[in-house]
């Protein structure tokens, strides 16, 4: 499976379809700097990718790099129909295995930290509901006859649907369940930062013993629980430092540090200045 660090999201760029007779054969390329998306609906495709074998039947897709080649292995045996689509990102993207190297996301600025996150897509499978993936792929093809901003934006949005259908018709394999879990445990973390976290609460409401959910939260994110929720909590602060003239110690209880001095440190040690001196900066 590919991982990209989102924001930016993958963007798309160009699609088509084709529709290959038996014995028809996809072109061989190298390094086309773009991701190339294939699904087919009927027929089947034989490809490689370098020395990757990829067979595509109907109902199923594919996921090429952008810097490697790839080549027909063997002719279709029957008439072959196809969508294709190229996309990139401007963003960091790896392809991972079962397991993945601890990844911490570092801001871009000072108020985008914790909005980044890891977006999978898969490197093939089959799709569970192919008909709303092909209806998705239509929508492109007849924005792209438009030269409209709007068509363009839309092109944009249709494309992420088509994304996230894949990313949903297609499972990770069994021993990636900890990112789902890892998920899970910080969509939790980011909807009660203003309480105080409590183990039992969260083994409770993710129905897994904390220290598993711990564990599965370094492996995705680099990070403990505690470290999510306090990186998370610094992140609300600023916006309240910025946005508001609510005092320091106030801002400390609304976003569940509790005591000011507390506050004071996290901030300090994650930001590397005070809170007043941050506030400052943007007054």
């Amino acid at each position: 499976m590919f991982q990209f660090i989102s924001p930016p999201l993958p963007h798309f760029i160009f699609c088509g379809e084709d529709t290959y007779p038996a014995g028809g054969r996809h072109s061989d390329r190298s390094g086309i700097g773009v991701f190339d998306l294939l699904i087919v609906t009927r027929g089947c495709l034989y490809m490689a990718e370098e020395s990757v074998p990829l067979i595509i039947p109907a109902g199923s897709f594919a996921l090429l790099r952008p810097d490697r080649s790839h080549r027909t292995t063997e002719p279709c045996r029957e008439e072959t129909h196809f969508f294709w689509a190229h996309f990139q990102t401007l963003g960091s993207w790896h392809e991972t295995e079962a397991e993945l190297a601890p990844t911490v996301l570092r801001p871009d600025d000072v108020l985008h930290e914790i909005h980044r996150f890891a977006y999978y897509l898969p490197r093939a499978g089959t799709l569970l509901s192919p008909d709303a993936a092909y209806a998705w792929l239509r929508q492109l093809l007849a924005l792209q006859s438009h030269a409209s901003s709007s068509s363009q934006w839309r092109q944009q949005l249709v494309f992420q649907e088509l994304l996230l259908r894949l990313q949903e018709d297609t499972k990770l394999p069994e021993s990636n369940s900890y990112l789902k879990i890892a998920g899970e445990a910080a969509a939790f973390l980011r909807r009660n930062y203003r309480d105080a976290l409590t183990y039992k609460a969260m083994s409770e409401a993710l129905h897994f013993h904390f220290n598993y959910i711990s564990l599965c939260m370094k492996r995705a994110y680099g990070c403990t629980p505690l470290q999510y929720l306090t990186r998370y909590r610094v992140e609300q602060a600023k916006r309240l430092l910025i946005d508001t003239d609510e005092s320091v110690g106030r801002i400390a209880e609304e976003t569940g540090f509790g005591s000011s001095p507390y506050f004071v440190r996290c901030f300090s040690r994650q930001v590397g200045t005070t809170p007043g001196s941050f506030r400052m900066q943007f007054r």
